[in-house]
């Protein structure tokens, strides 16, 4: 991801929690094309942990992802994507993730404050993921 492409936020400094993927034309996670690098990288936020040096781990999730909201939609950046969320249905949505061949879900609570370790937010995997097999072999395999 060129440097220039996130230099375009309005901000002092921001520590921006996400995932860096590269997505088909359909707008799917490619992990192929992202090892491969034969497409160009987005940045998909999923939580704002600071801001213009206010430290906003202490905030619950959703205010910090209004605050997100609003910076991406400001920022004039085409490779900085917010990611949604859902406040129900987590098994419909789950469902559907399964349904189109995608990775998974990342559940969290809405009021909680960040914290560095996995036991705040629970990743729960579609175990039928075309894309996870031969992925071991891929990142063991590359120098």
């Amino acid at each position: 991801m060129e440097v220039e492409a996130l230099g375009k936020l309005r901000v002092e400094n921001a520590i921006l929690d996400g995932e860096i993927v590269c997505l088909d034309e359909s707008g799917v996670s490619q992990f192929n094309r992202r090892l491969s690098r034969k497409a160009e990288p987005v940045f998909y936020a999923f939580d704002l942990l600071w801001l213009d040096g206010e430290d906003l781990r202490e905030l619950p999730l959703i205010e910090r992802k209004q605050r997100l909201a609003q910076l991406v939609q400001t920022s004039a950046c085409s490779r900085l994507l917010y990611a949604q969320h859902v406040e129900a249905a987590g098994k419909q949505l789950f469902q559907e993730i399964c349904s189109r061949d995608l990775e998974g879900i990342v559940a969290k609570r809405s009021r909680s404050i960040y914290r560095a370790s996995r036991s705040a937010w629970l990743k729960i995997k579609n175990h039928s993921y075309s894309q996870a097999e031969g992925r071991h072999e891929l990142l063991t395999n590359r120098k």
